[in-house]
């Protein structure tokens, strides 16, 4: 790659937000609450004020909007991922948003989140760092408990719900118009309680507070979903058959699922749950269906044969914010030393991006990228993001994405540390 590519910036501190970026915001935040008539709880806040930090479950990019609102007449400053950036550098560093390469271990992004609440704003921040894959917790970075302790300032969560099942990650082409939605903005920690708690009770609370599961919301709400193609896309995480148990051979269309091998269907009831057309419905709860395949995936990983094969794969990276640039074609695997990425660009160089198990306790993957070259995982390093593309070949960067997961919980045990329940 051409060594004199600019990089992002990433040691530029944050700013306040601009005082005439403030009404875009808000009517951002205040349009798309109304549209889907948002309802935000708010327990504890009476009285506070910035300076806090504010952590938020991460479903879909509402999020955001419906941090903004509960946050008013305040704007936070948001960590958020570099291909965020892209082309709208100047209005994100402008209402204060700051820049952050994924799962990445980053002590600048630390400097900054202390600058933020130093100049009394509200440092906010999605700690899974990716949106949900079936609308389900994520795991937290072990690291936030010690992260609240050296801010010291209140600690908020703000947990919504209804924001997967309107807009699923596994589909994002449209949003499926689900109101109400709910969030409850609960002030779990006072500066003082920060002081006194020591960073594994207070990772112990944010495990808690964190617990969530948008289709048994949608279930107990009894929230419709009638979309004619509300399944489709399911089978990136739904990708292994609990019938016949084959990987890779689920289908959908409409608002059914099958799987190409054995033929079975289930339908996606307006609800959110499954049942199948014909026989025994294995799992009606999808979030059942995803950890039932977790489990699959830790089998593989404990008795040692995980592996993705070598795979053919497309690289882009993302130095900056201003546009991808192709790296050219590769091949990566990802197995019980973690990912490697090969890639030879058109004039002949070779690059390579080694991802240790130790190093990724779990990945970000994104289905259908931009609508163009497909699922892909993307990896980084401190300034600089790959996104692979698999193709002509069957996978799963669902799968991956567990792996990564299963792989490190295995490492930690092996090392006489495992993690702790909802902690990585």
């Amino acid at each position: 790659m051409n060594q004199d590519i600019v990089r992002f910036d990433m040691k530029k501190p944050p700013r306040k937000c601009r005082w005439f970026l403030k009404p875009i915001a808000w009517l951002i935040a205040f349009s798309g609450t109304l549209k889907h008539k948002t309802k935000i709880e708010k327990i504890g806040m009476k009285g506070i004020k910035p300076p806090y930090l504010l952590l938020g479950n991460h479903n879909a990019f509402f999020d955001m909007s419906v941090s903004a609102k509960a946050t008013f007449p305040h704007v936070g400053n948001y960590v958020v991922a570099i291909d965020g950036f892209i082309g709208r550098e100047g209005l994100l560093r402008g209402i204060g948003c700051i820049c952050k390469r994924k799962f990445t271990s980053d002590l600048r992004l630390v400097r900054h989140l202390q600058t933020v609440v130093k100049n009394k704003g509200i440092a906010a921040i999605y700690p899974e760092a990716r949106y949900s894959l079936c609308g389900t917790t994520a795991p937290l970075p072990e690291s936030l408990g010690g992260l609240c302790k050296l801010l010291g300032v209140p600690v908020v969560t703000l947990i919504c719900h209804g924001h997967h099942v309107n807009h699923p990650f596994w589909n994002t082409r449209h949003e499926r118009g689900v109101k109400p939605t709910e969030a409850t903005m609960k002030l779990l920690l006072s500066a003082d309680e920060v002081k006194k708690r020591s960073a594994d009770e207070i990772n112990e609370l944010l495990v808690k507070e964190f617990q969530y599961d948008d289709f048994k919301w949608q279930l107990e709400k009894k929230i419709k979903v009638d979309c004619p193609d509300r399944a489709v896309g399911l089978e990136k995480i739904l990708y292994r058959c609990p019938h016949c148990d084959k990987e890779f051979s689920m289908k959908s269309e409409g608002t059914t699922i099958k799987c190409t091998v054995c033929g079975k269907f289930w339908n996606m009831t307006e609800y959110g749950q499954l049942e199948a057309v014909d026989g025994e419905t294995e799992f009606s709860h999808i979030p059942n269906w995803y950890e039932w395949e977790r489990e699959k995936v830790k089998e593989e990983v404990e008795s040692g044969t995980y592996s993705s094969g070598l795979l053919p794969v497309t690289v882009e990276s993302l130095p900056n914010a201003e546009k991808f640039i192709s790296l050219g074609e590769g091949t990566m695997i990802h197995d019980e030393n973690g990912f490697t990425v090969t890639v030879t660009s058109p004039d002949g160089e070779v690059y390579t991006m080694k991802k240790p198990v130790p190093s990724l306790y779990s990945c970000h993957i994104e289905y259908e990228y931009l609508f163009q070259h497909g699922d892909c995982v993307d990896l980084n390093t401190l300034d600089d993001t790959w996104y692979v593309y698999p193709h002509d070949c069957a996978f799963s960067v669902t799968k991956m994405a567990i792996a990564t997961e299963e792989l490190y919980y295995q490492y930690r045990r092996s090392i006489g540390k495992p993690c702790k329940a909802g902690l990585a």
